[in-house]
């Protein structure tokens, strides 16, 4: 971004919310820190978790392999990280990118309509279903 804007403006690498995208099949997207590394940290989270088997636009597609997984502190919406394993994870993870470079918590998504149906449905669906799980803890 530097080289294009040159002297108009500079921009500063947020390493916090660069997204890592594995291109197989299915796709894995990646952003923010996973649960091994909130262990590490010592971070108190939680995990949102939802299947894509119950995304409609999924099922439509019988692409319904996969789910997203949304690390939080406890009891707080703030994302951590998150985990997309689907069809078009690396397209749905910009979503989350955006809502942790800018501040955004899972309400904020929440609150954000989106079409349906859509893959980016998804996006706002964890909390709806209140999959909220209980981190397996390694010790």
């Amino acid at each position: 971004m530097n080289g294009l804007f040159g002297n108009l403006k500079k921009f500063k690498v947020d390493y916090r919310v660069i997204p890592w995208v594995t291109f197989i099949d299915p796709e894995v997207a990646r952003v923010g820190i996973n649960e091994q590394e909130a262990i590490d940290k010592g971070i108190d989270y939680e995990i949102t978790r939802f299947e894509f088997e119950e995304l409609d636009r999924a099922i439509t597609d019988s692409a319904a392999k996969g789910f997203i997984k949304v690390i939080t502190p406890k009891g707080k919406d703030k994302i951590l990280g998150v985990t997309v394993v689907s069809e078009h994870a690396g397209d749905l993870i910009a979503e989350f990118v955006l809502a942790m470079k800018h501040g955004l918590g899972l309400n904020k998504i929440l609150g954000t309509i989106h079409s349906y149906p859509t893959w980016l449905k998804v996006t706002n669906t964890p909390l709806v279903s209140g999959n909220v799980l209980t981190p397996l803890r390694p010790y």
